[in-house]
């Protein structure tokens, strides 16, 4: 590589330093340059690449009008000719990672190298893992400059047209693909070798990636239910007719809140299912209630089983959300829960 790199950095409204969630509307920029934490990709890139330009567009915008944004990216794309793109990183942010995801697949779709940097569980991981080159990150944005400097390092390498090795060499999250490749060893000579290295103590690798879970601990049992507020959220996606609130049937990055007080049961001229991940012909056509078991709760109240229960309820889907914007979701429900003085929930799942 006798000449520079020329590197185009993609960046959400936030990291543009053009504001937060007032600000996620706004459409496709170009900004000459490094901008933000493009300045630290500057100085991880050194004297082999330059920073020529970098694009900035809203998360909302870019989450749903698509084909505009990717339109736009991809004229600009044309008109600066990168050798390399560099997208983020998003860490957990949903919206944001989805953005990444489409940069990076425009970027590949004109042969151009791209790079991301996500949490794992991000969505748009989950959603294009196979066309998503991506580092992993924490959720913590203060590794900022360590995980600049490996997608730096990553993106350098596939613009000098080097083979990409393995996931675990190369420092990337699995995407899924198998290539075929041969070991001294047969399966199950390295298999038995793992497991006296296991039983010995010493350090061995799974061949198998497995994903491993926060344990979380259970709450406490309410002893004594006549004497709550329930709460009530469900993953099942019922919402109001028409769906104002946009909540999605798949990838969920919030929860609609919607009232029931007065209400002995939900009816189908009002209330409809969003959900993505199941037949929702029968809560949609006969039986909403089957999402949300309001006359069931009902009765409970009239019979002082429960205590009373909080006239809002949030819905949201299951459907392919990750689990970072699915504990954000969690954290505000928890929050409103509390302030309202609801001491108990119930969830409904899809």
């Amino acid at each position: 590589m006798a000449n520079k790199v020329r590197v185009v950095h993609y960046i959400n409204q936030f990291f543009g330093g053009i504001g937060g969630e007032e600000k996620s509307d706004i459409p496709v920029q170009v900004h000459h340059g490094p901008v933000g934490p493009g300045r630290a990709l500057q100085m991880a890139l050194g004297d082999r690449a330059e920073v020529v330009a970098t694009i900035i567009c809203g998360d909302d915008f870019i989450a749903e009008n698509e084909d505009e944004a990717g339109d736009s990216i991809g004229k600009a794309l044309d008109d600066l000719k990168p050798d390399l793109v560099l997208a983020g990183p998003a860490f957990d942010s949903g919206r944001y990672g989805l953005g990444c995801a489409l940069v990076c697949r425009i970027s590949q779709s004109k042969n151009i190298p791209a790079v991301s940097g996500m949490h794992p569980d991000n969505a748009a991981v989950i959603t294009h893992r196979r066309d998503l080159l991506a580092v992993p990150t924490g959720l913590d944005a203060t590794e900022m400059q360590d995980i600049l400097s490996r997608m730096a390092e990553l993106g350098l390498k596939l613009a000098a047209g080097e083979k990409l090795g393995p996931a675990g060499e190369d420092g990337y999250i699995p995407r899924g693909k198998r290539e075929l490749v041969f070991k001294k060893e047969t399966g199950s000579k390295r298999a038995l070798d793992m497991l006296l290295a296991r039983v010995k103590g010493e350090t061995w690798e799974s061949e198998i990636a497995v994903q491993r879970y926060a344990t979380v601990t259970p709450a406490a049992p309410v002893e004594d239910l006549s004497s709550v507020k329930l709460g009530i959220v469900v993953s099942t996606g019922i919402v109001p007719r028409g769906n104002p609130d946009a909540v999605p049937s798949a990838r969920s990055l919030h929860a609609g809140r919607y009232s029931f007080e007065g209400l002995e049961e939900l009816d189908l001229e009002h209330w409809e299912s969003v959900h993505g991940g199941f037949n929702t012909r029968i809560l949609n056509t006969v039986n909403p209630n089957y999402a949300l078991p309001l006359p069931a709760l009902r009765k409970l109240v009239e019979d002082g089983v429960i205590g009373e229960l909080y006239p809002f309820f949030y819905s949201t889907v299951g459907n392919q959300t990750a689990i970072g914007p699915a504990q954000e979701i969690g954290k505000r429900v928890a929050e409103d829960f509390k302030a309202a003085g609801v001491s108990a929930a119930i969830q409904v799942a899809g």
